[in-house]
């Protein structure tokens, strides 16, 4: 089943970055360390209100490192709930957890994207590798700053290229950055619906990271390749397809 497999694609956020746990997940566990006292409900709708003004009013800026992104979803976050009367903070409260949870939460991106970077290396040395990523303007920056960027050939995202996930066109850019048909192109990503479904309806084949996704969703797995529970099992299904080819 993997031979003719020439190259791989990655998805950047939730993969590379938290080893497969949804990024709200992630910060949520965050907030649970810091005995926050709201709920995952009010917590769910300030992620999204955080997620959604940094995608319309392209606040970032190309050169802005993750820490200064991850601090700016924070506090998009908190503003929310305390505008909402959630969480009972102060302005100066606000402030000050906004900055224990941006250290925390980037010292754990830290940890995953030097474990990530392992398997890149190995993975590289065999296969061309392009990231496919909505993500906000400043991806390159990100992948040089957790010192992944020599891993990639090139790197798709969707604030640069107008094209965001599940439009299976971000996908043909990457198998057109590659030069290669869909169906010898592996996709890995941490999301069905964003990744395997239209990587799969492309012609691709797909890897999903199976770690922890929203609470309550379903998970279809109808249009998966492959299951993976960590980043370097994929070293065994490259050893596979060398073997078959």
């Amino acid at each position: 089943m993997m031979d003719g497999l020439k190259a791989l694609i990655f998805d950047y956020g939730g993969t590379l970055d938290t080893g497969g746990c949804h990024w709200a997940c992630f910060i949520w566990h965050a907030y649970q360390e810091r005995r926050l006292p709201i709920s995952w409900q009010q917590f769910s709708q300030a992620y999204v209100y955080a997620e959604r003004t940094l995608a319309r009013q392209r606040i970032v800026t190309p050169e802005w490192s993750f820490r200064q992104t991850l601090n700016e979803k924070i506090s998009l976050q908190l503003s929310w709930l305390v505008q909402s009367g959630g969480s009972g903070m102060t302005e100066e409260e606000k402030r000050r957890v906004g900055l224990l949870l941006t250290d925390r939460l980037y010292q754990q991106v830290r940890q995953k994207t030097s474990e990530s970077a392992l398997t890149l290396r190995e993975l590289h040395s065999r296969f061309p590798m392009v990231v496919v990523s909505n993500f906000y303007g400043n991806l390159n920056k990100v992948l040089r700053e957790f010192a992944l960027d020599s891993f990639f050939d090139d790197v798709v995202e969707s604030a640069t290229v107008g094209v965001r996930k599940p439009d299976p066109q971000i996908f043909t850019l990457g198998v057109e950055k590659l030069a290669l048909p869909p169906q010898q192109v592996m996709v890995v990503g941490d999301s069905i619906d964003k990744d395997m479904v239209p990587a799969s309806k492309l012609g691709c084949r797909t890897v999903w990271l199976k770690g922890e996704g929203w609470p309550g969703a379903q998970a279809d797995t109808s249009m998966v390749d492959w299951i993976i529970d960590s980043l370097s099992d994929l070293s065994d299904l490259s050893d596979q397809s060398e073997k078959e080819q």
